[in-house]
């Protein structure tokens, strides 16, 4: 497959975050290098990459190239059933993903994806993570085919989204069918990560259930987590509670969802990063972003910038949390260093893992 030119790349994220082409290199030079372990991979649809080889632009480490035509009608069916569960009116019910807009679907057509994929790739993206799992509809044949049409980098999650999406025979399985299941999962995609795992509300027996299989199938394969929190964040200290006591360790694991938790004293995303995990923002580039701004800034002035991963979730236009939400962050103060490590440097640590298990497929 093609590689981004490195400096094109850097030019290109550069320009669009309104850093100037100088100042992205200084940022991109003076950064210091995230350090892997040895035989260290991160596992794409069609080969292994080295890290080092993505180093050329942004890593999206949650979107969706494939739903299922009637996903999101599902979802907003899901969060307005809690909504009225809970007594919340329908003014003050949190926002889900944005409503497609008009015109083709480039999830029903593989050129058309193929598309929105190269033209990511102009605006600096090196890597995208797709999160779409059994029981939302996903097509991964349509996801390998667009790809592959564009020549970038896609890694494939794995795994069982959440209860109202879970296929019928999560409820009845044991934890070791269900962790042997996603063994097969990650060996038959490739996967290169599992997820989005989730819970939708409060989290439920069966979703504990699935976060224990994953905890098992991750000490079987190595690969990182990343997760979908309840609305909002309700579950998100429980998840990693759930992964860490199965084995996990919270440095592979990435939390999501989490600029719905608008506390400014951002205390659940710090109780995150001090135990070493990821903090995910993963609906940026929507529109809805303001709220999310201080929310990041915290994190960086505590000290917890490596700890910070940026996606765009459902956008259509997959670049735009860099087109459009970085230059928010660098407008409230983000340095072009700290700008670059999020962007570049964080997913790459976060999905880079040594294989126990040879890899399948190519």
């Amino acid at each position: 497959m093609p590689q981004l030119n490195r400096r094109r790349a850097l030019l290109g994220l550069g320009a669009l975050v309104s850093l100037g082409v100088s100042s992205a290199l200084r940022a991109a030079s003076s950064a210091a290098a995230p350090v892997f372990a040895p035989g260290a991979v991160i596992r794409t649809l069609f080969k292994d990459y080295a890290p080092a080889e993505l180093a050329g632009g942004a890593t999206l480490f949650h979107e969706h190239l494939s739903l299922g035509t009637d996903f999101m009608d599902r979802f907003r069916a899901a969060s307005d059933a809690v909504a009225e569960a809970n007594g919340i009116p329908l003014a003050q019910r949190p926002a889900g993903p944005p409503a497609a807009p008009p015109g083709p679907d480039p999830m029903r057509s593989a050129a058309l994806m193929a598309d929105e994929l190269r033209a990511a790739q102009r605006d600096g993206i090196a890597c995208l993570v797709d999160a779409g799992l059994d029981g939302a509809g996903v097509d991964l044949a349509f996801i390998r085919e667009a790809a592959k049409l564009a020549g970038l980098p896609v890694v494939k999650g794995a795994g069982f989204y959440t209860m109202p999406f879970y296929p019928k025979h999560i409820e009845r399985a044991s934890v070791d069918e269900l962790a042997a299941e996603l063994v097969r999962q990650a060996d038959d995609y490739p996967a290169g990560a599992f997820g989005e795992i989730g819970s939708w509300d409060e989290i439920t027996a069966t979703e504990r259930k699935v976060f224990r299989a994953v905890g098992k199938a991750h000490l079987a394969t190595n690969l990182p987590v990343f997760t979908h929190t309840g609305i909002p964040g309700k579950s998100a200290l429980e998840q990693l509670d759930i992964l860490e006591d199965a084995g996990v360790d919270p440095r592979r694991v990435a939390i999501g969802h989490l600029g719905n938790l608008e506390d400014r004293s951002v205390y659940v995303h710090k109780v995150i990063c001090r135990r070493g995990g990821y903090v995910g923002f993963d609906r940026q580039g929507s529109g809805r972003d303001a709220p999310v701004v201080p929310l990041v800034m915290a994190l960086i002035d505590a000290g917890f910038a490596d700890h910070v991963l940026i996606s765009g979730d459902a956008n259509r236009g997959y670049a735009s949390p860099v087109t459009r939400f970085l230059p928010m962050l660098k407008a409230a103060g983000a340095s072009d260093e700290v700008l670059h490590r999020i962007m570049v440097d964080n997913p790459r640590r976060f999905l880079a893992f040594v294989p126990k298990r040879k890899r399948m497929h190519g």
